[in-house]
């Protein structure tokens, strides 16, 4: 079985080598692209049946691989013998990789043993797989995990390649899975399950990586996509390990690559910022596979994490702000997202899953929702935002801070349960039946989510604790492999540590530092051990305590360590710190000491070093060695800084470039050495040879070519970070760089002499040691074995490196040999962490890429048969109360707090001195006081002034400066609180005031309870006004649309337009000719009845265009036949909205009319009208209420002045006849609430007293005490006005007693009665304006409570036309969607018509012109008919030249290109020359042999010349007709064509009026769900069963009064309207009768009148004539004329013709005799030629007997005679061709006749020829000469 897989291998690798070979894939990285295999087989991809598609591809790539190796028929015998079978596996054991051992090294091969993986990748994409209904499978770096789900125990798979493994994917079927890895050309491994044997290896598909694979649906092709560089995507027939198809997908990373589980032959794949759809096709050119690229579009470029392909082709994916995108055809159809424009998904969206018809996709906000498959697949966008809406069907929120990536579903048939992958650190198994008795979803395992940032091992146990930044802190357990514990945290852990034995005293302390700078530690113990307490569970086999948080840093704590003797422990940060604490019960802070860097590395000085110091590796570089501080170093200053510790520092300088160039010098002079030994061996063997050596090879050196100068040295800035550093002995260290600086180990110490200056400070290692192989893979972290006899060394690329040390140390030697294994993800998986366990039995890493790993060191068989110590608790742990944690991650740091500290003791000890010195100063001015008040006691003499109390004023003066300046910072301190109040202040005003138009005031009566108050009225706001405007702009077009539809049926009058287009394309009718006054040839008599007779016939002609314009107004004012009375139209449009079987609008089938359709426009105009009418009102109310309250006021003046005279008489009567003064009202404070906001300074000095004695609130309490002096302040602002309006009514009437008269007791009597008169007088006054004013509050008042009723009804209007207006809302993108659409439909109807119309009126112009061309032309006909005159014996030639057709050349203007067309022109006159001819040959056939081109003999010239031209006008006139009649018949297409398009668009307009009808129906329904209020009382209430009102009103009717009896009202009318109707339809029944009647009569009457003018027409001009033009004809004096010259020439044209008579005789006597003399001329010549013949046949003969000396000259002359001959012959056709063209070009029309000149002369050959010569040219003669023809005749 090796053989042959060796083989196999030999084979495969043989093939990509010549694949290489063949030049690689081809970069196809444009949009569409293919790449194709050929193929022998002729079959396409249209022929193929769906069914069999997917076999008919495999097929074709088996043939297109079969044909690529060969194509003759043993190649191909061979290759079936070579193909793999199905039962060949290869051998794991020889392909998994092994650990790396350098050459030298003694390490074994099996130093590390895999125990366990306690990690999870979480982060990687699509890492978790389900290989059957309880395995689990997933990537770990190197390794592929098998877990079991019931038992969590594990499997492992290492990679082959040792590079890791880039993605895995399961067979369809679950029998296999397919590893692919990652490294150097890495191979995709199949895997049979459950055996785990490999199966198949897959080479050479990409270059570095594989980002993921898919098998097909069937399971017979795999799908594989690469990473950079390449890109590669790859085809396979794995089971024969055969590349089908590849090509380049992308340019950036790609995600995902899956075959369509409907389509066969179709992918998809998609990545960083693209998608892309592939297809694969059998073309008879080979097999294809073409790329469309994905457009966005509009919308914004995403990552494209997860898609899913849909059975019809769409695709749906997924994008970064959580909403789906519908793709198809390569264009995103559609945007999905939920309701009001919310994402479908909080975050991204990571994988779709197709399942049983629905779609499920899983996001990073950790919810599954399920959506209807079938709305997605059919989903569009409504307007042009392209979006859809949706809402899911079913959701499941799995959890907080869950964050899905992938999801897998159990194997089990008709199971729900899926297995989700979490990137925040757990595997979910999930129920999404979504049911009544679906299961909550379950955390299967939990693991750390990213990078471990910290890891250590506990010094007595098999204990681990980790941390990372996803704010947990694990404990394990890895003997036994499982996790003990776990506890959370507010935020991430950045290191830990596990405390020292020494340093605790149960040894179970985990010192954690976090991410805030917080250092919490945590003690674990078993709670099994603890004492039972109430409340406190025992679950789990270990927990984990807070025992103490503390605070040093404000930044990342990076480092942990404790002192050898476990005193102390340092912290670092990433804030350049270290902290020392003294270690204890409780942590006590030292100080803390400031480094040059962030803190990458502590450790302490082991127990071999006298010195207890501190090793402190910054990142930048920098080293740091501090003394160990003693307990006694604590400050108790401000600060916790230490000041005075010993501290020595290196600065890391690079030596590298040095060392290169160390080492290239010791190359040259190593060749230079080993030159200088050759040239001296060359010289010896020279010597030994007996000869000198030459001078040539003396000086061969010199000759060689000079080296190439030195690389000058290189400091690298920024500095190489340090990674590793450690001590190796007392002032020196190990360090390990990376960067530039990486590949070595620096030996480094410190300088005896530290310099001053730290940031020019620069240090050089003064030894190193290069490491093999990390140029580029620095070392991260080192460990040693306890005896330090092993060094592990965790590397950049995820590896374990193992060195051995001798005594401890590191020799050069020791680290060139070295054991090397891959454990960690090779690209991100860098080992920062790897300890020994206590009994060095185990090793432990961790790595950036979330994997812990645990390794049994050799062989240790024994330690899995028991489980790791966990410590037991604390002696009374149970009873401590918790200690308190620091959660707030802007805590201060114990710095800061000691800072803060100090500075508030500070603080108080200035308050303190400043209340010392004000109470000194208190009491000298008491002093001062008193002796001010002694001095003012003392005598005005003796007191002193108080100038003089001045020591100096210069003392007072410096008082008030101070003071001002003082005054003036404080309003400068206070300007922007003023301000502030300020605009407070106006914010208030404006928003509570100066909004209001009106504020409540209540006025009440004087005598009575009743009051009346405002309404609280703002202001319409600006919005308002805008919204009325726009209502009003917009219920203009909406008008104008309205009366559009109501009119989109009426059409023109088509008679009307007829009317019109006669009107303008009426003819010009010809007037006739004015006679002319002098050259006349008539006589005077004459010519004065011509001119009589012109004026009668104009006369005539304007009476006939009179008559003719009345009739064509008279037709254009009949209505058409199917044309109505808009009296009667509005009379139906009435009756049918206000008659029939309506239905109410709660029914399905309701109709909503026109004009009763509702719009957001329409509704929002009438809230504003009902918003308009209730301001309106209240306004109206509020004004008259407010008129009230002043008439009250101006009540109130009028009272007190009534009651000032009223007292004024009550002075002057006794006490016993005054009467009770009536009281005065008062306006009480809601009459008048504008005087709440008028204040003075007055008033805010009160407030500010009234604050003080209510004291100084808290600022819980201050809103509260506030409000209660306002209240204060108002109560006594009443009070003083009502004291202010209080009258004293104290009199004090002083009756005099003195004795008076009885003159004056009677005057004072009389006074009395006046008085008294006067009192009643006045108090009745009082009364009835006090009566009057009640009386007119209280009418007031009722109409106030029935506007209150209207107000309240109106605002349930306003809130049910709000409803309405929200619900309107939701369907406005439909409906102005739709009403677009319907707009648009009608717009095109319109225009079609418009178009349809002005078609129509063309094609009647084009007919008439048409008539009008016919008619010009039997006018030309019989104007020529007329030209023939009688008895004409040329009709017949004159008639055949008059019809004959013939082609003429269009008349053009002379244009640019007329000149590049005259060769085409004479082509085609040609042509037409040729087609004359044959008409000529017919014509001669049937009319003898007239030339028709040629006026004949005896026809008069002038008449041809006319029939000619008459022909030419025919012509014109044809061809216009033709013209015309074409673009008539390209009318009339087009006119059919626009009825179609009008057909067309009438059926997609009644589809649009039908869709808005029906989303009419639809809004009606949803308003009539709207509840509406309407208020009844029981009287209006008349649905009653049994004469009792039902419980349930649901079914009744709600109508109003009015309405029900107008229609009462109107049936009465009705019956009379019908009444009326019928008796109005029996009267035009009778007058229908009659007029029919009259009709008959009238057209009987117009036929007898008719026939009468026919009969007289006959009888008169002997045929039937036009009247109207007999009447328009006179007299011509231009044909009079033209008669009496005809008849002058006509007598002298006889005399002519007699004498030319007479003439021709005598010639034709003369041609005879010339005749006669000729043709003897001819005999004799006939004769000579005989004799001439006879001759020549005399001389040949003798010439043939002559000698052969004249046979060469004979040949000769018979040559050129031959080529004479020849020559005749040419120029005899050429001739006759030029009399054909002659004879063409003469009967084309235009009377161009040949030259007269002769022929040329003949060679005279031979007698025969010249006789043909002679009679030919007698023909042409006799042709071209007819009085010759005559002659001959």
């Amino acid at each position: 079985m090796s053989e042959e897989v060796a083989s196999r291998d030999g084979q495969l690798e043989k093939q990509d080598a010549l694949e290489e070979a063949g030049g690689g894939p081809a970069d196809l990285s444009s949009e569409n692209h293919t790449v194709s295999t050929p193929e022998p087989g002729k079959q396409t991809e249209a022929e193929q049946s769906p069914a069999s598609e997917i076999k008919d591809v495999e097929h074709a790539v088996s043939e297109s691989i079969e044909a690529n190796e060969g194509s003759s028929g043993e190649e191909k015998k061979e290759k079936q013998k070579s193909r793999i079978p199905e039962d060949l596996y290869y051998d794991y054991e020889e392909l998994y990789s092994r650990p790396f051992t350098t050459e030298g090294s003694s390490i074994p091969q099996n130093l590390l043993q895999l125990s366990h993986s306690f990690g999870y990748d979480c982060r990687r994409r699509a890492n978790l797989q389900l290989l059957d209904e309880q395995t689990l499978a997933f990537v770990a770096g190197n390794v592929l995990v098998l877990l079991d789900i019931r038992t969590k125990e594990q499997h492992y798979i290492r990679s082959c390649s040792g590079g890791g493994i880039g993605t895995i994917m399961p067979h369809p079927s679950r029998r296999y899975v397919a590893v692919a890895e990652k490294g150097k050309q890495p191979n995709i491994i199949i895997y049979e399950y459950p055996s785990l044997r490999p199966y198949r290896i897959l080479r050479g598909g990409t270059g570095r990586v594989y980002t993921f694979v898919d098998f097909n649906r069937e399971g017979t092709l795999l799908a594989s996509v690469g990473s950079a560089p390449d890109y590669m995507l790859t085809l396979w027939d794995w089971r024969q390990e055969q590349v089908m198809l590849r090509c380049k997908a992308f340019s950036q990373d790609i995600y995902r690559v899956t075959f369509s589980p409907d389509n066969p032959g179709q992918l998809t794949t998609s990545g960083s910022g693209h998608i892309k759809f592939w297809k694969m096709a059998n073309t008879f050119t080979g097999l294809k596979l073409q790329g469309i690229l994905g457009r966005f579009g509009k919308t914004a470029l995403t990552d494209i994490e997860g898609y899913v392909e849909l059975p019809d082709g769409k695709v749906v994916s997924s994008s970064e702000w959580g909403n789906m995108l519908l793709w198809d055809g390569g264009l995103i159809k559609v945007e999905i997202c939920r309701k009001d424009g919310r994402t479908c998904h909080s975050g991204a969206i990571q994988q779709f899953a197709l399942d049983e018809g629905e779609l499920m996709t899983i996001g990073t906000d950790g919810v599954v929702r399920c959506w209807n498959f079938e709305n997605i697949d059919a989903a569009d966008s409504v307007d042009d935002n392209g979006l859809f809406e949706i809402e899911p069907m079913n959701e499941m929120i799995i959890g907080r801070n869950v964050s899905l990536t992938s999801m897998v579903k159990n194997t089990i048939k008709g199971s729900t349960v899926w297995y989700a992958q979490d990137s925040n650190g757990g595997i979910w198994k999930l129920d999404l039946s979504f049911s009544n008795i679906t299961q909550d979803p379950e955390r299967l395992f939990s693991f750390h989510a990213g990078a471990i940032e910290g890891m250590d091992v506990c010094g007595y146990s098999h204990l681990m604790a980790t941390t990372a930044l996803d704010r947990s802190v694990r404990i394990f357990d890895f003997l036994s492999r499982k996790e003990l514990t776990a506890c959370h945290y507010n935020q991430g852990g950045t290191s830990l540590t596990w405390a020292p034995c020494m340093a605790h005293s149960n040894e179970g302390l985990v010192v954690v530092g976090f991410d805030d700078g917080v250092v919490r530690l945590l003690e674990l113990f078993n709670p099994h051990s603890l004492r039972a307490v109430a409340g406190r569970s025992r679950s789990g086999e270990a927990e984990l305590r807070l025992k103490q948080a503390l605070k040093p840093h404000n930044a990342p704590v990076t480092a942990i360590s404790y002192e050898r003797n476990g005193t102390i422990m340092a912290t670092g940060s990433v804030d350049c710190t270290v902290f020392f604490f003294v270690v204890g019960e409780q942590y006590e802070p030292i100080g803390f000491v400031t480094v040059p860097g962030p803190v990458q590395v502590l450790q302490w000085a082991p127990q071999s070093h006298e010195r207890n110091t501190l090793l402190v590796a910054c990142q930048t570089g920098h080293v740091v060695e501090i003394e160990a501080p003693g307990s006694d170093a604590q400050n108790d200053g401000s600060t916790y800084q230490l000041q005075n510790l010993p501290i020595r520092l290196f600065c890391f300088s690079s030596i590298k470039s040095r060392i290169k160039r160390d080492a290239e010098i010791g190359r040259r002079q190593a060749v230079k050495e080993k030159k200088k030994r050759e040239r001296e061996e060359r010289l010896r063997k020279v010597k030994e040879q007996g000869r000198e050596p030459t001078e040539e090879e003396l000086h061969e050196e010199e000759d060689r070519e000079e080296e190439e100068e030195l690389q000058p040295l290189y400091i690298p800035n920024p500095p190489s970070p340090l990674h590793c550093a450690f001590y190796s002995q007392p002032g020196a260290f190990w360090l390990s760089m990376g960067g530039y600086d990486s590949g070595y180990l620096y030996h480094c110490k410190f300088a005896e002499q530290q310099s001053v200056d730290i940031v020019e400070q620069r240090d050089e290692p003064f030894f190193f040691i290069p490491v093999q192989d990390t140029e580029h893979n620095p070392i991260l972290t080192v460990c040693f074995s306890a005896e330090r006899q092993l060094l592990l060394c965790g590397m950049q690329d995820g590896s374990i490196r193992a060195f051995l040390l001798e005594a401890g140390e590191l020799p050069p030697a020791s680290m060139r040999a070295y054991w090397a294994l891959s454990v960690h993800d090779n690209q991100y998986g860098s080992i920062h962490h790897l300890r020994f366990s206590h009994d060095s039995s185990f090793v432990l890493s961790a790595g950036a890429d979330g994997n812990i790993f645990s390794f049994r060191l050799l062989e240790q068989e024994e330690l899995q048969k028991h489980q790791a110590k966990i410590p037991s608790p604390r002696i009374g742990l149970e009873a401590e109360p918790a200690a308190l944690d620091i959660a707030d991650p802007t805590a201060y740091s114990i710095e800061t707090a000691k800072q803060k500290l100090e500075l508030e003791r500070m603080q108080m000890e200035a308050e303190m001195r400043k209340q010392e010195k004000r109470k000194k100063l208190s009491e000298l001015q008491s002093q001062f006081q008193k002796l001010l008040q002694q001095n003012q006691s003392l005598p005005e003499h003796v007191r002193l002034q108080r100038m003089e109390l001045e020591l100096d004023h210069r003392f007072r003066e410096d008082a008030e400066r101070v003071a001002a300046e003082r005054v003036r910072e404080v309003r400068r301190e206070l300007a922007w609180e003023e301000e502030r109040h300020r605009v407070s202040l106006q914010k208030l005003q404006e928003r509570f005031w100066n909004s209001l138009m009106c504020d409540i005031v209540t006025v009440t009566a004087i005598e009575s309870d009743y009051k009346v108050s405002t309404y609280r009225l703002q202001v319409l706001s600006s919005k308002f006004q805008q919204k009325k405007e726009h209502d009003q702009t917009v219920q203009q077009p909406s008008t104008v649309d309205q009366e559009h539809w109501h009119n989109k049926g009426e059409q023109k009058d088509p008679r009307n337009i007829t009317a019109v287009q006669e009107g303008l394309a009426e003819p010009v009718v010809l007037q006739p000719q004015v006679p002319q006054a002098g050259g006349s040839k008539l006589a005077g008599r004459q010519a004065e009845k011509l001119r009589k007779a012109a004026e009668k016939a104009k006369r005539v002609r304007a009476k006939i265009e009179n008559r003719k314009k009345e009739w064509a107004e008279l037709y254009a004012a009949k209505p058409s036949e199917d044309c109505e009375d808009p009296e009667d139209v509005c009379a139906i449009r009435l009756a049918t909205e206000n008659m029939g079987d309506f239905k109410l609008k709660t029914a399905k089938d309701f109709t909503v009319p026109e004009h009763l359709r509702m719009n957001v426009e329409k509704k929002k105009a009438q809230l504003v009208i009902l918003e308009e009418q209730i301001y309106q009102r209240k306004s109206e109310m509020n004004e008259r209420v407010l008129a009230l309250r002043d008439s009250k006021v101006a009540l109130i003046s009028l009272l007190r002045s009534l009651l000032s005279k009223l007292q004024t008489l009550q002075e002057l009567l006794p006490m016993e006849k005054c009467l009770p003064l009536p009281s005065v009202p008062t306006l009480l404070p809601e009459e008048t609430p504008e005087r709440k906001l008028r204040y003075s300074r007055a008033t805010l000095y009160r407030y500010t007293a009234l604050r003080e004695q209510v004291g100084c609130p808290t600022q819980e309490k201050e809103q509260e005490q506030t409000q209660d002096v306002l209240e204060l302040l108002q109560r006594e602002n009443e009070e003083d006005i009502h004291t202010e309006e209080e009258l004293t009514h104290s009199q004090e009437n002083t009756h005099t007693q003195e004795q008076l008269t009885e003159l004056e007791l009677e005057m004072k009597d009389v006074e009395e009665i006046h008085s008294l008169y006067m009192q009643d007088t006045l108090i009745k006054q009082m009364e009835e304006a006090v009566w009057c004013f009640d009386a007119e509050l209280h009418l007031l008042r009722d109409e106030k409570l029935r506007l209150d009723v209207q107000m309240k009804l109106a605002d349930l209007r306003h809130v049910t036309l709000f409803q309405e207006l929200l619900l309107l809302k939701e369907f406005e993108k439909r409906e102005n969607t739709l009403q677009e659409r319907l707009n648009t439909r009608m717009q095109e109807e319109t225009e079609l018509r418009l178009k349809l119309e002005e078609c129509k009126q063309q094609l009647e112009l084009k007919k008439r012109d048409i008539a009008k061309l016919q008619e010009r032309e039997k006018a030309l006909t019989a104007t020529f008919l007329a030209s023939l005159g009688e008895n004409n014996k040329f009709t017949d030639f004159l008639t055949r030249v008059f019809k004959k057709k013939i082609k003429r050349v269009k008349k053009k203007e002379k244009t640019s290109t007329e000149e590049q067309q005259e060769d085409s022109d004479e082509d085609s006159d040609e042509e037409s020359g040729w087609g004359d001819d044959e008409d000529d040959e017919e014509s001669e056939s049937g009319a003898g042999v007239l030339d028709d081109s040629v006026c004949p003999p005896n026809c008069d010239p002038q008449l041809f010349e006319n029939t000619v031209k008459l022909r030419e006008h025919r012509l014109d006139v044809e061809e216009l007709l033709l013209e015309e009649k074409k673009s008539a018949d390209s009318l009339k297409k087009e006119c059919d064509s626009l009825l179609k398009k009008e057909k067309i668009v009438q059926s997609s307009l009644k589809a649009a009026e039908g869709d808005l009808e029906l989303f009419n129906r639809e809004k009606q329904q949803k308003l009539n769900e709207l509840d509406v209020v309407v208020p009844l009382r029981l009287h209006q209430i008349e649905y009653t069963n049994d004469d009792v009102v039902p419980s349930k009103l649901g079914m009744a009717l709600v109508l109003n009064t009015a309405a029900v009896g107008r229609l009462q009202e109107r049936i009465k009318e009705l019956q009379q309207e019908k009444n009326q109707q019928r008796e109005l339809y029996r009267h035009a029944r009778q007058q229908h009768v009659q007029l029919s009647h009259e009709r008959t009569e009238m057209e009987a009457k117009i036929l007898e009148l008719e026939a009468r003018c026919e009969r007289m027409m006959m009888m008169k001009f002997g045929k039937l004539v036009d009247l109207e033009a007999l009447q328009t004809l006179s007299g011509s004096r231009t044909l009079e004329e033209m008669r009496q010259e005809s008849r002058v020439r006509e007598a002298d044209y006889t005399q002519e013709l007699k004498f030319w008579q007479y003439k021709v005789a005598d010639a034709r006597l003369a041609v005879t005799e010339v005749t006669r003399e000729h043709t003897e001329r001819l005999h004799r010549l006939n004769s000579l030629l005989t004799q001439q013949k006879q001759l020549e046949d005399k001389l040949n003969t003798r010439q043939r007997k002559m000698g052969a000396q004249f046979q060469g000259r004979r040949q000769v002359e018979e040559e050129e005679r031959q080529r004479m001959q020849k020559l005749i012959q040419s120029q005899a056709e050429e001739i006759e061709s030029l009399r054909q063209e002659i004879g063409a070009l003469t009967r084309k029309g235009g009377h161009i006749f040949p030259p007269s000149q002769p022929s040329l002369p003949p060679i005279p050959t031979t007698p025969h020829a010249h006789m043909q010569h002679t009679h030919t040219c007698f023909s042409m003669g006799w042709r071209h000469s007819p009085s010759s023809s005559h002659e001959v005749e």
